[in-house]
């Protein structure tokens, strides 16, 4: 338990240490109770396993890769594991952030979309005068008309937006979320498939929050903001709350 470090902070280098603990869990698994219950819920009859290799990913939407030799087997069972350690209740936590441009081109995003998103993000400067924030706008202070584009579009797209912010692309695509939640002494878990949590997470439809952003289902949409002013301020973030896996 020691090596299982809280969130407070966030800090990458904390949330490489997490994913390690994972991995070694998953290592020492003919030791670990609760690696025994993971490999279980992966699909695994124990009895069967030979070894288990898992592995830390970086730059993924996978962080961990699970390689179990089976027994009398040439078979090697590949699952890939998004984790998500938190040390609260609840509580939202990026799920992706890019540059608009690299959204736009990932899901062939309209023009007219894009430019209304870089409104939103503050890439180019409000259209009037009078805004919350000077440096950009929110979606109630843009026109009907408009908010109608942005809406139709994400309800139309949901299902590939939240597909790729959530599973991913490609080899190291996550097959699985592992949430786990220390509070103190107490540590609990919940090893869910992704499309047990594509569904947790796009029920609900598309709306626009009480801030000003946008919901997807369960997701967050918002402006990244902070990082003192710099660019990077403008890059578009998606959040959800890992913690409601566990309810």
């Amino acid at each position: 338990m020691t090596n299982l470090v809280e969130l407070g902070s966030n800090t990458a280098r904390n949330g490489f240490r997490n994913e390690h603990f994972v991995a070694d869990k998953f290592n020492n698994w003919n030791k670990d109770a609760e690696a025994q219950q993971w490999l279980s819920l992966l699909g695994c009859n124990l009895d069967d396993i030979e070894q288990v290799n898992a592995n830390v990913l970086h730059g993924y939407k996978a962080d961990v890769n699970v390689q179990i030799k089976l027994k009398n087997s040439s078979e090697i069972k590949t699952e890939n594991i998004q984790v998500k350690l938190v040390s609260n209740k609840c509580g939202f936590n990026q799920v992706d952030k890019r540059w608009l441009s690299h959204y736009q081109e990932l899901w062939d995003m309209p023009e007219d979309v894009f430019h209304l998103l870089q409104y939103f993000t503050g890439e180019i400067p409000p259209y009037k005068q009078g805004t919350r924030d000077s440096r950009r706008m929110f979606f109630p202070e843009m026109t009907g008309n408009e908010r109608e584009i942005i809406y139709n579009w994400f309800s139309q797209n949901k299902a590939l937006i939240l597909t790729d912010i959530i599973k991913g692309r490609g080899e190291f695509c996550a097959n699985w979320i592992l949430v786990i939640r220390k509070i103190e002494d107490n540590m609990s878990w919940s090893l869910k498939s992704t499309e047990e949590a594509l569904e947790h997470y796009g029920s609900g439809g598309v709306t626009f929050s009480p801030r000003g952003s946008l919901n997807i289902g369960q997701v967050g949409m918002q402006r990244k903001g902070g990082d003192g002013g710099r660019k990077t301020a403008n890059m578009l973030q998606f959040k959800l709350d890992p913690t409601s896996l566990m309810k």
